[in-house]
């Protein structure tokens, strides 16, 4: 896998702070983001190099292994390891009576750091072990563009991630902001080792016509005075369908009713749903005529 410079590919330098790197992910996300680049795979392939970097720049402890180790900073556990095993090794070789030493990749001039393990471990010997041991692929991080009615019932997808198709299946109901694990789906290993992981991640279009939270959905609905007062029906959305509902006499502005098992899939758990929360709100009426308006000053002298 080709070495990215995420401080580049975020367009910011190498000392930028937090809110720094937030901002320009911002700006480059909207910029490249696939609703606003339909079709074109260029804007697709920078949109996920965008994510990947804020992905680690973001995270202080990632960021302070790519600072460190560069394209091998996945491998920084491993190293630092390799350097402990080393160092106890070869303790006279380091300062002498045992003294323990800090090492980075700039004490050794960029030069590889198979390189800095075989001076260590003591030559071909040294190169060999460190040419033996397994490391880990990469994780790799994608993010997917889906509205509320996509992630409604389970669905297919065929990802491309490193130049491979995958097939993967959503189960209905994922929520906007969640990640997902597909295991053994990410970078090669080196040596031989496990190859990485595939995090998706969710981005959700919400229905406007209702606020998802969890399974549950909720909405309002307007009922004209006189069917608040004198009670009578109306006809409400669901997410798949109408329900006629009766509204009783006497129904006060912010009444609630509940829709058991009409809200959102449930997720990972298939055949339950959340529910549908109704707020009522009663619309007075404006623009009265003077016939109307007399017929509610009589009402009020009767209450």
């Amino acid at each position: 896998m080709a070495f990215i410079d995420y401080y580049k590919v975020l367009e910011i330098d190498k000392t930028a702070n937090e809110a720094q790197i937030k901002k320009a992910y911002r700006k480059l996300a909207r910029k490249y983001h696939p609703d606003v680049n339909p079709n074109d795979e260029e804007a697709k392939k920078k949109f996920q190099q965008i994510n990947e970097a804020n992905e680690v720049l973001s995270d202080p402890e990632k960021r302070k292994k790519y600072d460190t180790y560069g394209e091998n900073w996945q491998h920084a556990d491993a190293y630092e390891e390799a350097k402990k095993r080393g160092t106890h090794q070869n303790t006279q070789g380091f300062g002498g009576s045992g003294a323990y030493q800090q090492y980075s990749s700039s004490d050794f001039g960029g030069e590889d750091f198979s390189d800095f393990f075989s001076s260590m471990f003591g030559g071909a010997s040294g190169r060999s072990q460190y040419q033996s041991t397994k490391f880990r692929g990469q994780d790799v991080n994608a993010t997917l563009q889906l509205t509320d009615k996509d992630v409604y019932t389970a669905q297919k997808q065929i990802l491309t991630i490193n130049d491979k198709k995958i097939r993967i299946t959503i189960p209905a109901g994922v929520e906007n902001g969640q990640t997902i694990k597909i295991k053994g789906h990410g970078g090669e290993g080196v040596n031989g080792g496990p190859k990485g992981d595939l995090y998706i991640t969710f981005n959700i279009t919400p229905d406007m016509r209702f606020k998802r939270v969890g399974a549950d959905l909720y909405t309002e609905q307007t009922i004209d005075l006189f069917t608040a007062v004198l009670g009578g029906s109306v006809t409400v959305d669901t997410f798949t369908d109408k329900v006629k509902l009766t509204v009783k006499a006497g129904t006060q502005s912010g009444t609630k009713v509940r829709l058991k098992g009409k809200g959102f899939p449930v997720y990972k758990k298939e055949g339950e749903f959340g529910n549908l929360y109704i707020t009522y709100t009663v619309e007075i009426p404006s623009n009265l005529t003077d016939e109307q308006r007399e017929l509610f000053v009589k009402l009020s002298k009767t209450v």
